[in-house]
């Protein structure tokens, strides 16, 4: 009765609330009537890499100061640089896969495609929180002339100012200008380089859980809610493909996929079918580190242990 009572409250909040429009849009911002959200008719979004989708304090793309209402509309083209001044950033990159910005960094668009995507980090620091990614998916960033791809869903980050890449969970591989490559996996660190003999070592995941991390965890969290709010309302939509969706109460794109997985911060996203209330209906919870398993969930029958991941790729692909 609880969980139908909060499903209720989000579909009178959909109704009375700002909405998706049908191209996937965000809508107006400020406008005096705010449109009803129809999960019947929205599609997904149509956001691609490259589109902001968080900033707070001094961001800037191009030289041009963002703004709130620019959240969900700018978008980085080839070429660009999106730079952070007292700020920071969240930038959609494949689906699923989101890329903060730190303090005083800048990141230049290389490839906004769909695969290959590509993004050099100029200055500063950028955290990558890879939820889906698929061998079609070709994902990578340049650091200190250093390219690396990334591999697995997980969460990484890099350091320009002292060319770093870490990998708290997931695997990447760093391409050396020599054509030889290294792997890089859990709590492994590796000094980038051009032409530099580095090996990756290991480093304690919890003493490196800086401002970036949690500021990265918080979002990862405002995103799996934003997921819960409006995953239901697709529940049987004809047509319904996984992908980029607009969340107006939130106001940022959250992804929803195929199946429930979870973020490496432990929270839960679900699918439209087997929707139980989300995230205040207790479905979220992870908490144990990385989340490796469920406290409690809002699907039926629960899962526990490692995640099951909704199927998501750059040209179809399984379940991983």
């Amino acid at each position: 009765m609880k969980y139908r009572f909060m499903t209720i409250s989000f579909l009178v909040a959909g109704v009375l609330g700002a909405s998706v429009s049908a191209t996937g849009q965000a809508p107006a911002y400020g406008s005096d009537q705010a449109p009803t959200y129809n999960a019947a008719q929205a599609q997904p979004g149509t956001a691609s890499p490259g589109a902001l989708n968080y900033l707070e304090g001094s961001v800037s793309l191009d030289g041009t100061p963002m703004h709130r209402d620019d959240v969900g509309r700018a978008s980085m083209a080839a070429g660009q640089v999106l730079s952070t001044q007292t700020g920071k950033a969240e930038v959609l990159l494949t689906p699923g896969v989101f890329l903060r910005l730190d303090d005083n960094s800048a990141v230049k668009m290389i490839s906004p495609d769909i695969t290959p995507t590509q993004v050099e980090l100029d200055r500063g620091r950028a955290a990558v929180e890879v939820d889906e990614l698929y061998p079609q998916n070709t994902l990578e960033i340049i650091d200190g002339g250093v390219t690396t791809q990334l591999l697995k869903p997980g969460f990484y980050e890099f350091n320009a100012n002292q060319p770093t890449a870490l990998v708290f969970k997931g695997k990447e591989i760093v391409k050396e200008a020599d054509g030889r490559s290294r792997e890089i996996k859990d709590h492994h660190e590796m000094t980038l380089a051009e032409n530099a003999a580095a090996k990756p070592f290991s480093f304690n995941p919890r003493d490196a859980q800086d401002e970036l991390y949690n500021w990265s965890s918080l979002r990862s969290e405002y995103l799996a809610q934003a997921n819960n709010q409006i995953a239901g309302q697709y529940a049987g939509v004809s047509g319904f493909d996984p992908g980029w969706y607009w969340d107006p109460y939130m106001w940022d794109y959250t992804f929803i996929g195929l199946g429930p997985y979870w973020s490496p911060f432990g929270f839960g996203f679900y699918p439209p079918w087997g929707w139980y209330g989300g995230y205040w209906g207790g479905g979220y919870y992870g908490h144990r580190y990385y989340g490796g398993g469920l406290g409690r969930a809002g699907f039926a029958g629960g899962f526990g242990g490692g995640a099951s991941r909704g199927s998501f790729g750059g040209g179809g692909g399984g379940r991983r």
